[in-house]
């Protein structure tokens, strides 16, 4: 039975799977039994690095050209247990190098992504957008926080139209699993997708097929400063890229080491920020936003990222550039070969995928994957600013808030 399954699974092409039911948001009428989603990531830059490590290249260390896999599943089902606690497997192809399996565990809560900037600034928030050598009229959009009432966050930051889509969830599931989880494994940079899967549970029927696209190659992006003020982010093509979005964020050092403007840039020609945007998007929402020009096309390999952006943010900033890459999905059983016959799904299942690099430039350093060097560091020229610390309070507590976590110096 698996081995049909399998090779049942692995048939099933992309015109087919885009008239499944949702992934996302099921209908409880028409929708599989079970939904499984995996996403599979290339990271590369100061993502690819411990808060320590790039602390330690912050103060006198080298940039590396790290490079990491991350896999994230989930799992979610119609089903209940049919005995005891939610227990899920997924069995792996050798090559992942996680062992004959790993367990997915069932949280009893879980935390809602959401668009976040990364420490609460007290002055203003300053936001452009589009790739060129000046900031077009009408930018930057100036948000006033200290105008903001009872101290909400305000309105129209994050303006993407783009949903998140995480696949399955507990809010969206009768029983739900994910992983990684505390078994203390996670993927490596050598990890392979390519090879048969099998998902074994007891709230779920059996999931199986054979991946054939592995994770995707690594992204090195190079930042350059222009005579005229501007920033050429530069990056290597991926084969397998659908589409390039660049992001990012900044700001000013205040007169006693607190924030003070806030900046936050997108490569999109239409302000979208955040939503979906930071996700796993698939080939199909990229290729629309390709035509609107919200991502840029697979062909691109740089960027012009405004003077306006440097010079409002010239204490800190942080980019990430994200390569969204293809789609791989499965399901069982086939459908029927007359449209009168209900297609009853048991499963469906998805792999996405995505390449990110990440890099920091702090009072005259830069960090990140190729070092993401400014011309400055690649003609050897040293600033003051280099031999000093950041406070926690504002360039730190920036900091520790946009490379995964962290508290600052």
């Amino acid at each position: 039975m698996v081995s049909r399954r399998i090779a049942l699974g692995t048939a099933v092409g992309a015109a087919t799977i885009a008239s499944l039911p949702l992934l996302a948001a099921p209908d409880p009428a028409n929708a599989p039994i079970a939904r499984y989603d995996i996403r599979a990531g290339t990271v590369s830059g100061t993502g690819a690095m411990g808060t320590g490590s790039m602390m330690g290249m912050m103060f006198g260390g080298r940039g590396g050209n790290n490079v990491q896999h991350e896999l994230l599943l989930r799992l979610g089902s119609s089903q209940a247990t049919t005995k005891g606690e939610p227990r899920a497997e997924h069995f792996m192809p050798a090559g992942a190098r996680l062992g004959k399996s790993v367990l997915l565990s069932t949280p009893k809560i879980e935390r809602q992504e959401g668009d976040q900037l990364p420490q609460r600034p007290k002055g203003r928030l300053l936001i452009f957008w589009g790739c060129g050598a000046n900031a077009p009229k009408g930018q930057p959009v100036i948000i006033d926080f200290a105008k903001a009432a009872g101290g909400q966050m305000p309105a129209g930051i994050w303006t993407t139209t783009i949903p998140r889509d995480s696949g399955p969830s507990l809010q969206n599931s009768r029983t739900f699993g994910h992983w990684p989880y505390d078994d203390g494994k996670s993927a490596k940079p050598d990890s392979s997708l390519i090879g048969l899967h099998r998902i074994a549970s007891n709230y779920a029927p059996e999931i199986a097929f054979t991946a054939a696209k592995d994770f995707m190659s690594p992204l090195q992006a190079t930042n350059r400063q222009q005579a005229g003020g501007a920033t050429l982010l530069s990056w290597n093509g991926i084969p397998a890229a659908t589409g390039y979005l660049a992001f990012v964020s900044g700001g000013k050092m205040g007169p006693k080491g607190e924030m003070g403007d806030m900046v936050i840039w997108t490569s999109s020609a239409t302000r979208q920020f955040g939503g979906g945007l930071s996700d796993w998007l698939t080939p199909t929402q990229v290729a629309g936003l390709v035509r609107d020009r919200t991502i840029l096309p697979p062909s691109a390999t740089s960027c012009l990222i405004p003077a306006e952006v440097r010079q409002a943010a010239p204490d800190f900033t942080a980019g990430t550039l994200t390569a969204f890459g293809p789609e791989e999905d499965f399901s069982y059983p086939p459908r029927p070969a007359s449209n009168a016959t209900p297609w009853r799904l048991e499963w469906t299942a998805r792999i996405r995928h995505r390449s990110t690099t990440s890099w920091v430039e702090a009072q005259g350093m830069s960090m990140g994957s190729m070092g993401a060097r400014s011309a400055s560091a690649e003609d050897g020229q040293q600033s003051q600013g280099q031999q000093k610390r950041c406070k926690p309070k504002g360039l730190g507590g920036m900091l520790g808030g946009i490379v995964r976590g962290g508290g600052g110096c």
